[in-house]
């Protein structure tokens, strides 16, 4: 199966083990609730999965890879107690609480979470001293004296062992006690993946065209080579820093997470000539409706790769802007209404103050809270630390100002004016250079592959859908509703095909 179908499976999964009866009990009992064993080829994005399933179920979630524990700090240390049984008295020997265990027991007093999933990765490669230990584990959920607090999931993952030679196989009777996930690398989910997350354009289009070289592993004279999902999306967010930096990207750093000779060389190629049609092109300048004419004529009558390329830097430069519009719209409506509510308790200078002070530490709390339960996706920190800088700046210009108490709120008020008028300045930037993509691509292209791509790429982001709704020109949604109808069709010929065969 594809990541994707093991997401659902395990989104199942956990809803099923957590689900209860009338009297608040788990309807299936801790010790028959088989833990998830994915296994599969290395990179393909088993962590990634878990930490989505736990943000989108609003989970916590504890992490660990069971290659460097011990049998010590999965079980916990050994200490003597002296007891009494009836006449009888002797020394016994308990445990300490295992690391595991207790950094799910912390993770539920910061979160303030009672039911999560602990994820354990390279459940197959265990130290010697720990395998005998891991059978009772995954039947009962306990590490030594100590269980697994109920409510709490446990998902596994591991690589064959053709992959990693650290790998002790499991025998039946283990198997027997997991439900098994056997995933396969699936580029077609990677692309709507990195199409998603926005990944650097010069992977998603190098990928686009050779397909074949999205995942590899191979035994070589010169020993293994490799290629995998998570060397691409490391590489690729390398490759956005590097440029913002103005460091040369080229086979030197390729090669450092492409392991494989023909492929990184044969990318360091491709990405070169996509940085000269950034160059070549002036993409900044179509976008602001400033294209020459020997540009356009030279975009109409180039090849297809140069096409397709022209439109994936085009598609890069406004994905951008979108996104960056999108967040600064979203945490600016998010501010303005709490802005509203603290007005009627701010009824002077230090209350003021006090308000402002306190808006940036349930700010700053909300994140730590986060990470120590399901954890927080990148754009929500972002959206948090934008709440306490605008906290602390409101404070700053309320101590440095002298006017009267009555004063006060009103510097509050005008910073939030200046960020709502930054905001639809760059909204504004943003529905403009969105109108000159499809006017440039309609002069050039007409309706053909490349405006599919602009439009698959713009409706593909599913995070940035309520941002197009309202601030995306009407050939966007003339292109979207022909494209579906299209892509409608298409189904449903594939269907009657496949009933006629």
């Amino acid at each position: 199966m594809t990541i994707e179908d093991a997401k659902t499976e395990i989104r199942r999964t956990v809803s099923i083990y957590l689900r209860k009866d009338e009297y608040g009990t788990y309807r299936i009992p801790v010790e028959k609730q088989r833990p998830v064993f994915m296994i599969g080829a290395p990179g393909i994005g088993k962590t990634a999965v878990m930490e989505q399933i736990a943000m989108e179920m609003d989970l916590a979630l504890v992490a660990y890879s069971m290659t460097h524990h011990t049998r010590q700090s999965a079980i916990g240390l050994p200490y003597i107690v002296h007891k009494t049984y009836g006449d009888t008295e002797a020394d016994v020997s308990l445990y300490t609480m295992s690391e595991i265990v207790s950094s799910v027991y912390e993770s539920m007093e910061r979160s303030g979470k009672k039911e999560g999933i602990l994820f354990l990765d390279e459940v197959n490669c265990v130290s010697e001293t720990l395998a005998p230990s891991m059978l009772q584990f995954l039947q009962y959920k306990t590490f030594g004296n100590h269980r697994i607090p109920s409510g709490w999931v446990i998902v596994t993952a591991g690589n064959p062992p053709e992959y990693n030679r650290s790998v002790r196989e499991f025998d039946v009777v283990t198997l027997d006690r997991l439900k098994v996930l056997e995933i396969t690398p699936d580029y077609s989910v990677w692309k709507r993946y990195a199409r998603e997350k926005q990944i650097h354009k010069a992977v998603q289009t190098y990928l686009e065209v050779r397909e074949a070289d999205f995942y590899s592993i191979e035994a070589s004279s010169e020993g293994k080579t490799y290629v995998t999902a998570r060397g691409w999306e490391d590489l690729a967010e390398a490759i956005t820093l590097y440029e913002e930096m103005g460091y040369p990207v080229d086979l030197r750093l390729v090669g450092q997470y492409i392991r494989n000779r023909r492929i990184a060389a044969e990318f360091a190629t491709y990405y070169e000539l996509y940085n000269k049609y950034r160059g070549d092109y002036k993409i900044r300048e179509i976008l602001d409706g400033k294209s020459l004419p020997e540009i356009e004529e030279r975009a109409k009558n180039a090849g297809f790769d140069e096409r397709l390329t022209v439109t994936e830097l085009l598609m890069e430069a406004v994905l951008q802007d979108v996104s960056a519009s999108a967040e600064e719209e979203a945490r600016v409506r998010e501010l303005v209404p709490k802005l509203r509510d603290m007005k009627a308790k701010a009824r002077n200078r230090e209350e003021t103050i006090y308000l402002m002070k306190e808006a940036g530490e349930d700010a700053l709390r909300a994140i730590s809270v986060k990470e120590a339960g399901s954890g927080i996706s990148a754009s929500e920190k972002r959206r948090r630390l934008y709440a306490a800088a605008f906290a602390e700046e409101a404070q700053r210009r309320i101590r440095l100002s002298e006017g009267s108490d009555n004063d006060a709120f009103d510097l509050v008020r005008q910073l939030a004016g200046e960020h709502v008028d930054s905001m639809k300045s760059h909204v504004s930037d943003t529905e403009r250079h969105l109108q000159n993509l499809f006017a440039f691509i309609e002069r050039c292209f007409g309706d053909s592959n490349e405006m599919l791509v602009a439009v698959t790429d713009l409706a593909g982001s599913t995070g940035l859908a309520a941002f197009l709704s309202e601030h995306a020109p009407e050939e966007y949604f003339r292109y979207q509703k022909r494209y579906m109808l299209y892509e409608r069709n298409r189904e449903l010929k594939d269907m009657v095909d496949k009933i006629g065969n």
